[in-house]
């Protein structure tokens, strides 16, 4: 109800003539930063003596200091001590849901309305922001219907602060295998995502989704639904067909979770263009992938904060079944040399803290530089959207960031952040 209400209201004032807010414009004067090194996004260093020239919305040069012109009416910002790099992007989130070690997801999608949901988003957009990562592929309201479109409209028009938005509105399941459960059979209650069977029915809800503002189309491939619970393919063959046909007409990619073999081995032979989770992967799989060209995330940190809201202490426990097999899938994923994205699962732990994906992508075996581009210039290009963010080249957005250290030999330095500048605007320093 309110998002259709949104909806006639904002179809109202465009027919009434009015004109949508814009965000923030980028200072009238270029901006020269100034850090001890950067990290171009692509390459296999940090360079050092670099610079780089910010005009307008966009990267006007970047090089070596001598080489680069700078304007006499430049405002110098120094970065000593930095690394200035792209603004970093998470293509697994869910700014509508917070840790579950808070608040059990099922109590999430039941008692929390949505307009609580909406608010508390806002501040996980504002704290992503701060963090650096001025990205983000949110992968389903989980129960709060077409939310994430209007936060990603108000982040447009500079009403709320947050990273660029690409969303995928509700979700898509096969009927029967999502939740909220544990209630009776004659009990109908409100699902996590959005339900569709059928050759006719997958059509219907894509095309629906697209009309609601979906950028990408996403597919649960399988779910905890077999006869022990455990994870089971949910779409056929023909449903995956029909879905990856009507969704790409549109220009709309298709992004499948996806753990078990047979679930990540229909996605990818339908056309999906990444897998996220793919916890039972085998070496055949990630071949299959490379070979398909589709991209995996492989959503470490979602497993580590789930298995630690059940007790595991990390470094003083064993390692649990799952953590294990994590680890294994992961180093078969290296191994493979598929393509791996940086997307977190954020939600299922604190936004904010996305960061964490990256520190355990390299303590599972990923080299710092390779998660680094991981989390700008290989997602950019996941995106398709490789001539607009991801590097430091000119013509490119001005969406960079400026971390102590050097996160190419400590990780861990992305998560000091001294500067986030997006579409040429600081907004944070």
């Amino acid at each position: 109800m309110l998002a259709s209400t949104l909806s006639a209201l904002t179809l109202s004032a465009h027919r009434a003539g009015a004109q949508p807010a814009s965000a923030p414009a980028p200072p009238a004067r270029p901006i020269l930063l100034v850090p001890d090194g950067v990290f171009d996004g692509a390459s296999d260093a940090v360079q050092r003596g670099w610079v780089v020239l910010v005009r307008g919305a966009r990267i006007a040069a970047v090089g070596p200091a001598a080489s680069v012109s700078v304007p006499a009416d430049v405002e110098r910002i120094p970065l000593a001590g930095t690394t200035l790099m792209p603004g970093m992007s998470d293509l697994h989130s869910h700014v509508l849901l917070h840790p579950y070690d808070e608040t059990p997801w099922n109590d999430q999608v039941l008692r929390e309305s949505l307009a609580l949901r909406t608010a508390r988003a806002v501040n996980h957009l504002k704290a992503t922001l701060d963090a650096g990562f001025t990205v983000l592929r949110d992968l389903g309201t989980e129960g709060a219907e077409y939310a994430d479109v209007g936060l990603k409209e108000a982040v447009d028009q500079g009403i709320i602060p947050g990273p660029r938005l690409f969303v995928t509105t509700k979700a898509i399941v096969a009927t029967g295998s999502y939740g909220p459960k544990g209630f009776g059979v004659e009990i109908g209650v409100p699902q996590g995502a959005e339900e569709a069977d059928g050759i006719d029915g997958v059509t219907r809800v894509v095309r629906d989704q697209i009309g609601h503002g979906a950028d990408w189309i996403k597919i649960y491939a399988d779910y905890r639904w077999g006869p022990r619970g455990e994870a089971r393919p949910t779409f056929t063959n023909e449903e995956w067909a029909a879905i990856v046909r009507t969704s790409m007409s549109s220009g709309r990619p298709v992004v499948a979770h996806a753990s078990t073999v047979e679930g990540m081995t229909r996605a990818i032979m339908a056309g999906v263009e990444d897998i996220e989770h793919g916890d039972m992967a085998t070496p055949e799989v990630f071949a299959l992938m490379k070979q398909r060209n589709v991209a995996f995330c492989p959503t470490l940190s979602a497993t580590e904060s789930t298995t630690r809201y059940r007790g595991w202490k990390k470094g003083v426990d064993p390692d649990p079944a799952g953590i294990v097999q994590k680890k294994a899938m992961f180093k078969a994923a290296l191994a493979s040399g598929v393509t791996i994205c940086n997307g977190s699962d954020v939600g299922v732990f604190s936004h904010g803290t996305n960061a964490l994906e990256l520190e355990l992508m390299v303590e599972y075996g990923m080299s710092p530089l390779a998660a680094l581009k991981a989390a700008t210039s290989v997602n950019a290009r996941i995106m398709h959207r490789e001539n607009d963010f991801g590097r430091v080249a000119p013509g490119l957005l001005a969406d960079l960031i400026a971390v102590t250290g050097d996160p190419s030999k400590n990780i861990q330095a992305l998560r000091a952040v001294q500067l986030v500048m997006k579409n040429g605007v600081v907004v944070r320093r």
